[in-house]
């Protein structure tokens, strides 16, 4: 049995108290620490099942909602944006401030990071920013589109930002990126087929107060401008090659490019010196993997990839 909880910490941005969720396994020292890290337009305790499978087998789990998401957000208008400025940052940062509280509460444990989508775009980053400081990071759903099409992405929504404000909503915007995804899926039964080939998943996600909010320009901007770091070579540079990196996704998911974009993704790695790095596609797999029809596939892969790596 889990025992789950509800936590709060003071964000980066010295404005928002972070929501978070615990998961912990009862009567037992952890054998490890995982921590959480959410997509967009979503929100942490969508992680339950797979946070109480973790802790069934001895993992204390934990994650944190966003800035503009979930409990985070002060409202609804919070709904989908992170900041006027240095948004990317406080979330990177948010994420060192829970791994440094997992840490104190579970010293001498191994902390593996796992990030979903945008989560995985977080994760990356963190790699950057504080190399050495995990014992290993999953990345799920993760891709790179093409430098021109970020920078396009970029600009554009920084021109909005400037014109219409950095909380605007754009539908051009949000149709040449979410709306892309799910294009691919025609005749799509709603909005979001793109995430899973389950329907009660997609059909609660649609219905989910929480989720199917229009990212702000400003958010857009942001994670762009994420992308374009997590691209750099410097940047990759400065991560720890010794950090072992597990890649998972669906081979029809469009974040990741149907898997041109998760190959790039592994060539980052590669040439970045990268000495344990495991990739996986799976067959027909979209982009929600820990809610896709093969979920418990997915779980006993990440189940032994973990404890393949309690030791090293």
């Amino acid at each position: 049995m889990a025992l789950r909880e509800e936590f709060h910490f003071p964000s980066s941005d010295g404005v928002h108290q972070i929501h978070g969720l615990r998961w912990l396994p009862q009567d037992q020292t952890p054998r490890a620490a995982v921590q959480l890290v959410h997509g967009i337009s979503e929100y942490i305790g969508r992680y339950d099942a797979f946070a109480r499978f973790l802790t069934n087998h001895g993992f204390a789990v934990a994650g944190h909602d966003h800035l503009g998401h979930g409990g985070t957000a002060l409202d609804k208008s919070e709904y989908g944006f992170f900041s006027d400025k240095d948004g990317w940052d406080y979330l990177v940062r948010d994420v060192k401030t829970l791994h440094d509280d997992l840490d104190s509460r579970f010293p001498g444990v191994p902390h593996f990071l796992l990030g979903h989508s945008m989560g995985s775009f977080v994760a990356r980053t963190y790699l950057i920013e504080y190399p050495g400081t995990v014992d290993g990071c999953l990345l799920l759903g993760t891709g790179q589109e093409a430098p021109a099409l970020v920078a396009f992405g970029k600009a554009v929504s920084g021109a909005l930002c400037r014109l219409r404000g950095n909380r605007h909503h754009s539908p051009l915007v949000t149709a040449l990126s979410l709306g892309a995804y799910n294009a691919q899926f025609r005749p799509a039964r709603t909005g979001a087929d793109w995430i899973s080939r389950d329907t009660a998943v997609v059909d609660a996600y649609v219905s989910d107060p929480l989720c199917r909010f229009v990212p702000t320009v400003g958010m857009f901007r942001d994670m762009m401008g994420g992308l374009q770091r997590i691209s750099d070579s410097k940047g990759l540079a400065k991560m720890d090659p010794d950090t072992p990196v597990g890649i998972f996704s669906g081979d029809a998911d469009p974040v990741g490019g149907r898997g041109k974009g998760v190959r790039t993704v592994e060539g980052f790695f590669r040439r970045a010196g990268c000495r344990d790095l495991t990739v996986k596609l799976y067959p027909g797999a979209r982009h929600e993997l820990l809610n896709e029809t093969n979920r418990e596939e997915v779980f006993a892969d990440l189940l032994t990839w973990l404890e393949n790596h309690l030791e090293t």
